[in-house]
């Protein structure tokens, strides 16, 4: 792996840590206040070429990279993460129709995503009672005539509310367990296909995150993804790429916090000294700095596994899982250097730990990230 990144993968990380700056930074607190995204910035990140990096030119994406879409990630993280999340669906959305998708699908679709016609894409794969085991799931897909009927439910739905178009898993044999889940696209507004509330959320609340309901729910058979009984296979494998998103977006938050609590010890004077002379001060900014590089860098090797069509199943858990959990200790470490400042709204760190909590949740709680990579490890299915 070459540790110096191309003058490409150097651009796109300009690119976006500007966007970052003038677009994203600015309006984040008014986004978590509001629980809002601004649709107009996702345009513009379309526009960009940051909702298809990993996707060919012939379907409308740029065809950045992976490595490139890590870095990217961690920019608009360090910004506004309600707006890196919905970047980080969009793109695995993509994605997956690009992998699994007949051409009628990719053609279709991923155009719309990549110039942000679907302002984003979505993921349907956990219900109230289907979340780290997706086997356990109770949305159900009939065959009829030339259709699929879908009835059932999802919840903790990223980007429920605005999302142009859903991959939505559901069972096409009840009785052969995680083998006869099959993956459908489903289009916003579709009759039958109904979205409920936005959850009220600790962090990133700016990311609607919904209830779906489904009750008779008619699909064209064409718009099975893959083949039926092939779902939890495609789920596996847009998990193992997403984690690559959260990872680098978990590194962007942990920045942004201690980006500003490194600036706010310089200036903030105790004792007749700023407190970045104590060594209690500087032990903390140090430890942060190096768990957050060494995070990137793991991440970042994932990133550049899957760009290269390697095996990186093992290297994104870890990634994912050292991320979200060193970003979540950086965060808390950043609102201690604020002390009382840090616990109050008008300044941002009480946010990014908030905003970055959900990390070590999502894509596989972190508990799940260590059952994987001890399965690669181990050889066994711990599971």
């Amino acid at each position: 792996m070459n540790l110096f990144l191309t003058e490409e993968q150097r651009m796109i990380q300009e690119m976006a840590r500007d966007f970052a700056e003038k677009e994203l930074k600015p309006r984040a607190a008014e986004v978590d206040s509001t629980s809002r995204l601004s649709l107009s910035v996702l345009k513009a990140m379309a526009d960009l070429g940051m909702m298809g990096m990993n996707i060919p030119s012939e379907y409308g994406g740029s065809q950045s990279g992976v490595v490139s879409y890590s870095l990217a990630m961690t920019e608009i993280g360090k910004g506004c993460p309600s707006t890196a999340v919905t970047m980080a669906v969009t793109n695995m959305v993509a994605e997956v129709i690009a992998a699994f998708g007949s051409e009628e699908q990719r053609t279709q679709h991923i155009p719309r995503i990549c110039r942000g016609e679907y302002p984003s894409g979505a993921f349907a794969l956990t219900e109230s009672t289907a979340g780290s085991d997706p086997s356990a799931m109770k949305s159900e897909a009939k065959r009829w005539g030339d259709e699929y009927v879908l009835k059932g439910s999802k919840t903790f739905i990223t980007s429920g509310d605005f999302a142009g178009i859903f991959v939505v898993w559901a069972k096409t044999d009840k009785d052969t367990g995680a083998r006869g889940i099959s993956a459908f696209l489903v289009e916003q507004g579709t009759t039958g296909f109904k979205i409920g509330r936005n959850e009220e959320k600790m962090g990133q609340r700016g990311s609607p995150t919904n209830e779906i309901a489904i009750e008779d729910c008619r699909l064209p058979r064409n718009a099975l993804l893959g083949q039926e009984g092939e779902g939890f296979k495609i789920a596996m494998m847009a998990l193992d790429g997403g984690r690559i998103g959260i990872g680098s977006l978990a590194v962007g938050i942990g920045l942004a916090a201690i980006d500003y609590a490194t600036h706010y010890a310089k200036s903030r004077i105790q004792f007749g000294k700023p407190i970045s002379s104590f060594q209690a001060i500087q032990g903390m900014i140090a430890d942060s700095f190096t768990e957050l590089e060494a995070s990137r860098l793991l991440v970042l090797r994932a990133a550049y596994l899957k760009e290269k069509g390697v095996r990186f199943t093992r290297e994104a858990s870890m990634g994912k899982l050292m991320a979200s959990e060193t970003a979540n200790r950086v965060c808390y470490r950043a609102l201690q250097i604020l002390g009382g400042y840090g616990y109050i709204r008008e300044y941002p760190l009480e946010r990014y730990a908030r905003d970055c909590r959900v990390t070590t949740l999502y894509e596989g709680t972190s508990e799940i990230q260590r059952l994987v990579i001890a399965r690669e490890m181990l050889g066994v299915d711990n599971v």
